[in-house]
């Protein structure tokens, strides 16, 4: 039976939370968006490893929250630094790396800066600057978490990230789910959304050379519908999946998207979405 393990690791003055699962040799990181600015990965390794089901056997799957102290103006390539060192402290010297969203922006400056780490790359309903619908979604996402209007954020989140069919089945929860998860401080979020509106990772992006599959939604109200074909473009050894009719959350709605992520792993992922 796979071992699912809660733990955390030094990292200068403060800690990183992480949880892993798998038996395996091979090494798959994976960095959350934004959202673990609301919450940490801590204690929820149970949880989180049930996607991971097809990487069991022959991987460890590490998943990292941010470091617990975040300095005022902590950017996205301080965040990348941060987390190879954290892997590195874990013996994780060469790995396949997956990141979503505001993950995503960190896993480029991991590529760029640490060439040798990354194995694989998989960015997923990411981009590589703070365009305008990225700045207009955070923008606005900072302006409620600094009134404290919990229910306002994650319903306008749900609203952008989750296609209208799975908003149609699911939208009167949200506002009750908000009541149950309000954060004691904003603080976290607010540092880690700052981060975002100041990522431009373009004129770099052509030092990514590692194998990199890029993923999104051809709906996607938080980064954009051009963000994943920039990235496509601009990293020269890519693929690029579009899901169709899913938006941000395509990496929880497209149904096979972890059997995507397990091919192209293990060098098997052929199917190539071309831009239209």
């Amino acid at each position: 039976m796979a071992k699912k393990i809660n733990g955390c690791v030094r990292i200068g003055d403060t800690e990183m939370y992480y949880v892993a699962f798998g038996k395996g040799r091979k090494k798959l990181v994976v960095i959350p968006g934004l959202s673990d600015g609301l919450t940490t990965v801590k204690g929820k390794a149970f949880l989180l490893a049930g996607p991971y089901k097809k990487f069991l056997k022959d991987y460890t799957v590490y998943m990292f929250s941010r470091k617990n102290k975040m300095p005022e103006g902590y950017g996205i390539r301080q965040m990348a630094s941060d987390q190879v060192a954290a892997m590195k402290e874990l013996g994780i010297e060469k790995t396949c790396v997956l990141g979503v969203s505001q993950g995503g922006m960190i896993s480029q400056y991991i590529a760029i800066d640490f060439p040798d780490v990354v194995e694989k790359l998989i960015l997923t309903v990411t981009a590589p600057n703070a365009n305008d619908v990225v700045r207009n979604a955070v923008s606005s996402w900072i302006e409620m978490a600094e009134k404290g209007d919990h229910v306002s954020l994650m319903v306008d989140t749900a609203e952008k990230m989750y296609s209208e069919k799975y908003l149609e089945k699911n939208r009167k929860i949200f506002p009750i789910m908000a009541k149950l998860t309000k954060p004691k401080s904003y603080e976290r979020f607010l540092r880690n959304a700052d981060a975002i509106l100041k990522f431009d990772a373009r004129p770099e992006l052509s030092k990514i050379t590692c194998p990199t599959l890029i993923v999104a939604g051809d709906h996607d109200n938080t980064v954009g519908n051009e963000a994943p074909h920039e990235l496509h473009d601009a990293i020269k050894n890519s693929s690029l999946f579009i899901y169709e009719g899913l938006g941000h959350a395509a990496f929880e709605e497209g149904k096979d998207f972890y059997n995507k992520v397990y091919d192209f792993c293990e060098g098997t992922f052929s199917t190539i979405k071309p831009r239209s």
